[in-house]
C-alpha cells in the first residue's frame, strides 16, 4: 500500500503511522527496530509505501517500509579544476550585517590566492537582503529601512566581484518578492542593478544547476525549520542532517500547513526529480556538511551576527565563513573571513 503520512505516534516498543490516499486512511503498527528508525524520521505529509500483513490480534503489521529516497549515484565532475564558492543569508540592511567581512571576502575573490584564482561561480543561496516586516519590531534591528535601499547596497557589494566570475542567486524567505514557496526571482524592479549585469543570474527557490557538468539544487531552506521541529533526533546546530532527511524524500518540502508557505501551483515544483552533485541550502545561519549517496550536501552559514531572536530560542550561527567546493575533486574547503591576520 502507499499514501502520505497523516500522523506518527512512538511508544517504547511500537511506532503508530497512519497514512491516508484519496480512498481513506489506515493505522499501521511499526514493532520491527530497524523498521522503526525509519519510520521515526518521516516527516508528515511525506509519500511513503508499506508491504503489510495483518495482525494477530487486529491491525496491520509493516513488514518493509519503503521511501521515495535519491539512488547511490558517481559524483559527476568537472574536466578542468574550477571551484565554486556556496554562500548565502547576508542580510543586507541589517545593524547585525557583517559589512567589513563580507567586503573582506570580495576583495579575496580579486585577489592573488590560487584557490581565488579558480574560483569561476559564487553561489548566493537567499535572503540578500533583511526585508522589511518580515517579523514584529524588525525596523529595530535595521541600518537602512526601504527595501530598495538595501537591495541597492547589496548590488553595491556584490559588483565588486570580478567580472570573470558568474553569480547565481536565489530569493529567501526576507527577500522582496512573493513568500511563499516555490519562489521566482527576486523581482526586477527591486534590483535593476543585478538583473542588468551579464555575470549575475537572478533565478527562482529552488532551482537546479549545471556547472561544468556538477548538477548543483540550490534551495534557501525555509522548510528546514519544519522538519527540525518535528522529527526527533534533529536540531539547528546540524542543519545538513535536516537537508538529508529532504533527499530521503525526495521533495524540498513535504511538511504542509506549518510554518512554510506553500503556493497552489498546478506542477509541485518543489519535487526533487534530479538527483543533485551537490545540494546547497542556507536559512539556519549555521555552516555544516554531509555526503549521501554521492550528493554533498552544504548548509552554508550566514553573513550576519546572531540577533537577539537567535539568541532566544539558542541558535549559535556560524557567520562570515565562505564554502569553497573544488568542483574537480569536491573537496570542500572553508575560508573565515572572522579570524584576525
Amino acid at each position: 500500500m502507499a499514501g502520505l503520512l497523516m500522523d506518527r505516534k512512538i511508544d517504547r516498543d511500537v511506532t503508530k503511522l497512519v497514512v491516508d490516499d484519496p480512498t481513506g486512511s489506515l493505522e499501521v503498527l511499526v514493532f520491527n527496530k530497524d523498521l522503526q528508525e525509519t519510520a521515526n524520521s518521516l516527516l508528515m505529509d511525506q509519500f511513503v509505501m508499506f508491504t503489510i500483513v495483518p495482525g494477530k490480534n487486529g491491525g496491520f503489521i509493516v513488514k518493509e517500509l519503503v521511501v521515495p529516497d535519491v539512488p547511490d549515484h558517481v559524483t559527476n565532475r568537472s574536466k578542468t579544476e574550477t571551484y565554486a564558492v556556496l554562500i548565502s543569508d547576508l542580510h543586507v540592511g541589517s545593524k547585525y550585517f557583517m559589512e567589513k567581512e563580507f567586503t573582506e571576502f570580495v576583495e579575496w575573490l580579486s585577489s592573488p590566492d590560487p584557490i581565488a584564482r579558480k574560483v569561476r561561480f559564487v553561489l548566493v543561496g537567499g535572503d540578500v537582503v533583511d526585508g522589511i516586516g518580515i517579523f514584529p519590531n524588525q525596523d529595530k534591528e535595521l541600518l537602512l529601512v526601504d527595501t530598495n535601499q538595501q537591495m541597492l547596497k547589496a548590488a553595491q557589494l556584490l559588483d565588486k566581484i570580478p567580472k570573470h566570475i558568474k553569480v547565481f542567486i536565489i530569493p529567501g524567505n526576507h527577500d522582496p518578492g512573493r513568500r511563499a514557496l516555490p519562489q521566482p526571482a527576486i523581482p526586477e524592479k527591486h534590483n535593476l542593478a543585478l538583473w542588468n549585469r551579464e555575470n549575475f543570474f537572478m533565478l527562482g527557490n529552488p532551482s537546479m544547476l549545471e556547472l561544468n557538468g556538477v548538477k548543483i539544487l540550490m534551495f534557501h531552506g525555509q522548510s528546514l525549520d519544519d522538519v527540525v521541529g518535528t522529527t526527533p533526533g534533529l536540531s539547528y546546530s546540524q542543519p545538513a542532517k535536516a537537508m538529508r532527511v529532504l533527499l530521503k524524500a525526495r521533495h524540498l518540502s513535504p511538511i504542509y500547513g506549518k510554518r512554510t508557505p506553500i503556493a497552489p501551483e498546478t506542477e509541485d515544483m518543489m519535487v526533487i526529480n534530479d538527483v543533485p552533485d551537490i545540494f546547497h541550502s542556507g536559512h539556519i545561519h549555521v555552516v555544516d556538511l554531509d555526503m549521501y549517496k554521492g550528493t554533498l550536501i552544504v548548509n552554508s552559514g550566514a553573513w550576519q551576527t546572531q540577533t537577539a531572536y537567535q539568541a532566544s530560542v539558542g541558535v549559535t550561527p556560524t557567520p562570515g565563513i565562505a564554502v569553497i567546493v573544488n568542483l574537480a575533486t569536491m573537496k570542500v574547503f572553508t575560508k573565515d573571513f572572522t579570524e584576525k591576520e
